[in-house]
């Protein structure tokens, strides 16, 4: 048993440090993008623009997200899919200069959010699409930004990660850890390269142009898919366009996590979609973070050897120095990085609720919506 705890340590160990020293640098937040400056020039590229926001159960956001949306100014075309609320959605969205689509029930093998985007995609006649959730807000300028990204690069589709809110302490202590784990399983560096087999887009702010959207047959190509917006950036990128994806202070979601099950069924809805459903896949990873989250930084504890000692010193600068920049964009103190361990171990266990999940018959449940394991081919 020792011997195993004395491997697992050292791989922790060198996994921490190939982390901070892969190339790609996937802790790095250097891919940025912050609102541009307000001209009559930038204004008119607005009009390019049609914002499909679809909005199921969204009262108690939509009003806010619209509010900002239309604060960017321009001529921006803004139409809100009712992806059959059960509450005021559709009232508080009705407003001059939103049209609102009341969509249908998804057809057996769609996604209700992909459902709700082809049908305001048939109503789209601009250059481009902004693909918008329903608790995103825009600060001023962004959308312009955004334009111009996409125009200055001959980008196809770019996107931003929403800044989630870090209010309470459950937030500070588990959101940043999840654009950290997310930037390690996509690196920007690699998903923006046009050369690489890495794509990711994150599905709170997509921009991509429409005739890019129609060719490769989004969203019915990807209907079923649970990691929309890393699906579609895939199938966009395959198609040979160019795509990027950064994060932002303007793009912020305020749909706030109340209670540890909030953002734990928000983690284990897609987790062990991440891993393919795979059992050798899902072993390997817990085998991983423990190395990582455990023996690597706590095994010298127990076992007071210099070799050891030394090991987790080590193990414990590479993590806190890889960690210290997602906490920096989210203004937290590096001191939070000290609860990884803890942190890792609680992803771990909503990891292992995804799968236990799946193996009971649910692939995934979200807003009254269940999607079966037995759907999933």
């Amino acid at each position: 048993m020792i011997t195993l705890m004395v491997y697992m340590t050292l791989v922790g160990t060198l996994c921490w440090w190939a982390i901070l020293l892969a190339p790609w640098q996937a802790w790095n937040v250097r891919e940025q993008l912050e609102p541009s400056v307000d001209t009559e020039e930038t204004r008119q590229f607005l009009r390019d623009v049609t914002v499909l926001i679809p909005a199921r159960n969204e009262a108690q956001f939509i009003d806010r997200t619209l509010n900002c949306l239309q604060m960017q100014g321009g001529d921006v075309r803004i139409i809100v899919i009712d992806d059959q609320s059960e509450d005021r959605t559709a009232v508080l969205a009705e407003r001059p200069g939103v049209e609102i689509i009341s969509g249908t029930n998804p057809p057996k093998g769609w996604s209700g959010k992909l459902w709700a985007l082809d049908q305001g995609l048939q109503q789209v006649r601009t250059r481009y699409t902004l693909l918008l959730d329903a608790d995103i807000s825009l600060s001023p300028g962004i959308l312009e930004a955004l334009l111009n990204k996409a125009y200055q690069e001959n980008l196809s589709l770019v996107s931003i990660m929403a800044k989630l809110p870090v209010q309470r302490f459950l937030e500070r202590l588990l959101v940043p850890a999840f654009i950290f784990f997310f930037k390690l399983l996509y690196p920007f560096k690699l998903s923006n390269e046009p050369k690489s087999r890495v794509a990711a887009a994150a599905g709170g702010c997509i921009l991509v142009k429409t005739r890019v959207l129609k060719s490769v047959d989004a969203f019915a190509s990807i209907r079923d898919a649970l990691i929309d917006d890393c699906t579609l950036a895939a199938r966009v990128k395959q198609a040979g366009f160019k795509t990027w994806i950064g994060l932002s202070h303007a793009v912020q979601s305020h749909r706030g996590y109340d209670s540890l099950a909030a953002i734990w069924n928000t983690v284990a809805r897609t987790a062990f979609t991440q891993l393919h459903y795979s059992m050798l896949l899902l072993f390997l990873c817990t085998l991983f973070m423990i190395s990582m989250f455990w023996c690597a930084p706590l095994f010298a504890i127990i076992y007071t050897d210099t070799v050891f000692v030394i090991s987790s010193a080590f193990a414990w600068l590479a993590m806190l120095i890889v960690y210290t920049s997602v906490l920096r964009f989210y203004q937290s103190s590096p001191f939070w990085g000290v609860a990884l361990p803890v942190i890792g171990t609680l992803y771990l266990l909503m990891t292992w609720t995804s799968a236990l999940r799946y193996w009971c018959g649910t692939r995934a449940h979200w807003k009254n919506r269940r999607y079966e394991a037995s759907e999933h081919n």
